[in-house]
């Protein structure tokens, strides 16, 4: 990619687009191109085709998504596979008759299988059951996986993809609905200390922004402010392990694969074993993660689990070698990164 080159970053507003727009700009690329939603629906082919038809992008950077966490996919699981199967579906194909010198597909570790061996390599792709409750969703990012191998395969074009680990940073979704486990609980342990400090306007001004508080997490808010030992309880047993990455370490991350010759990258890839893990290749415990979440909050009360609820996939951690062979690696410390996204979470909550 050249600084005037044409490129597109599908899904731009959303936590993986926003840290990839950063990262290029950052890096002086100004010729990019967006649209949103209410611009462009791209499940709708024809309207996906009209702009590929006029805007001609060279690179093409496919963020768009429809994510949730384990509540939103099992209790949306339809319109998880169908909507990202559309959009890959749309894009890509537009990709290859637009003539776009590369494209990159951004999946996710749900790909692989539930009792996969740990740290999970590449090869692992397809060699077992999913965990079910992300099932449908993973199903559609496999195949977009395989989408952009065929197309290389048959029509001999540069689409590669890359599945990151658990992502987290500025542009997050804090909706308790449909959040990932780190944003949740961000979100959950800033409640609770508003809520022990007795700020009601502040939890009201948080649900304007953020998205209502389901009835729960709401009744053990008023909960706190009566409590003398203060806990909040949380989902699940607080024993599956997780591997974090932040947002502007994955773009990082995106950015030097699309500035790799396809010569560098043939060296770690395979036509039907194309992508790339990206992580940081270190994992924490849900209650540890919770823990690291309050102290850096300043939640004084205790965590509880409650193993009632579902767990999903036991460990999720990637192995980051081929990726590491390619010349990059993760920067930003949990820790760090924990604070930082609290930091954009807090500068956003206040409008």
């Amino acid at each position: 990619m050249k600084p005037q080159s044409r490129i597109y970053v599908a899904g731009h507003r959303g936590l993986v687009g926003s840290a990839l727009i950063r990262a290029l700009q950052t890096q002086d690329y100004r010729n990019l191109i967006t649209r949103s939603h209410a611009e462009l629906d791209l499940t709708d082919p024809a309207a996906t085709a009209a702009f590929f038809a006029a805007e001609q992008p060279e690179y093409v950077f496919l963020a768009a998504a429809k994510v949730g966490g384990i509540g939103a996919n099992n209790t949306r699981p339809a319109e998880f596979i169908q909507v990202n199967l559309a959009i890959q579906n749309n894009v890509i194909e537009q990709a290859y008759r637009s003539g776009v010198k590369r494209l990159l597909f951004l999946g996710s570790s749900c790909i692989y299988p539930r009792e996969a061996p740990q740290p999970i390599k590449e090869e692992y792709l397809l060699t077992g059951p999913l965990e079910l409750t992300n099932e449908p969703y993973g199903i559609a990012k496999i195949a977009g996986i395989k989408l952009c191998e065929s197309y290389n395969r048959q029509y001999g074009s540069d689409f590669r993809s890359v599945m990151p680990t658990n992502l987290y940073g500025p542009g997050d979704n804090y909706d308790l609905e449909s959040s990932h486990v780190l944003p949740a609980l961000i979100r959950k342990f800033d409640l609770a200390k508003l809520a022990l400090a007795g700020d009601w306007d502040a939890i009201a001004q948080n649900e304007k922004v953020f998205g209502p508080i389901p009835a729960d997490v709401m009744q053990q808010l008023r909960e706190q402010s009566t409590n003398t030992a203060p806990q909040l309880s949380l989902w699940g047993s607080g024993q599956p392990r997780r591997e974090f990455l932040h947002a502007d370490d994955m773009a990082a991350a995106c950015l030097h694969v699309m500035q790799l010759k396809a010569e560098v990258l043939a060296t770690c890839t395979l036509p039907q074993c194309s992508h790339l893990n990206i992580g940081c290749g270190e994992d924490v415990s849900i209650a540890e993660l919770a823990n690291l979440v309050a102290e850096e909050v300043g939640y004084p009360g205790s965590v509880a689990f409650d193993p009632s609820y579902p767990d999903g996939t036991p460990r999720k951690l990637l192995d980051v070698k081929r990726l590491a062979n390619l010349g990059w690696q993760a920067s930003i410390p949990l820790k760090q990164g924990v604070k930082l996204a609290i930091d954009a979470y807090r500068e956003t909550a206040r409008g």
